[in-house]
């Protein structure tokens, strides 16, 4: 048990039969009555994000989250298979626990798998990750002042907005947890 002054980012509490990661907290006083906690919540399973307020000093169940480091081996039919860095014991991770990541990961790459009892919660993937583009069409001259994007293929299948002016077998650094370019990689 802890209390909501306790609380910090990526911390994992047990409450209404389920389990939800806070992803923001803020403490308020306001000028006028008690404190509170104000928060936002992610549930580990669905994924789904609430906004909870508690009041300041109440008591809440925290859970027991193991958080390791894993590289990622192979797809395997529907199943990704990690491989555990300290004990290289393997263990094959849903496509539901992978959620969006799985779109980012290539063959040999980190990975944080968080579990609660054994459980599978979720995957986390470094914030950036360094992939090449397959496949974009070539940029069409014109209006430069706009900023202007267009889709492109990276080596893992997916498909982001890059700028105009990148082709095929450029290296570009990319946010993992939102798709979102972040720049070119020499």
């Amino acid at each position: 048990m802890a209390t909501t002054n306790d609380l910090k980012n990526g911390i994992v509490l047990s409450m209404d039969n389920g389990l939800w990661q806070v992803l923001e907290f803020q403490h308020v006083k306001p000028g006028k009555g008690p404190a509170f906690v104000r928060t936002k919540l992610k549930n580990v399973t669905s994924n789904k994000i609430v906004d909870k307020t508690f009041n300041a000093g109440t008591k809440v169940e925290t859970a027991t989250v193991d958080r390791s480091d894993f590289q990622y081996l192979y797809h395997d039919g529907t199943d990704y298979v990690f491989m555990d860095e300290k004990s290289y014991e393997q263990i094959q991770v849903s496509p539901e626990a992978m959620g969006d990541s799985a779109r980012f990961l290539l063959e040999n790459g980190r990975a944080m798998i968080a579990q609660h009892e054994g459980q599978i919660l979720y995957v986390e993937l470094p914030p950036s990750v360094v992939l090449e583009i397959t496949h974009t069409e070539p940029g069409l001259q014109g209006d430069r002042s706009t900023g202007g994007t267009k889709p492109a293929t990276v080596e893992t299948g997916a498909e982001i907005q890059v700028p105009l002016f990148l082709e095929a077998g450029t290296k570009v650094k990319v946010d993992t947890r939102d798709g979102s370019y972040l720049g070119r990689v020499n």
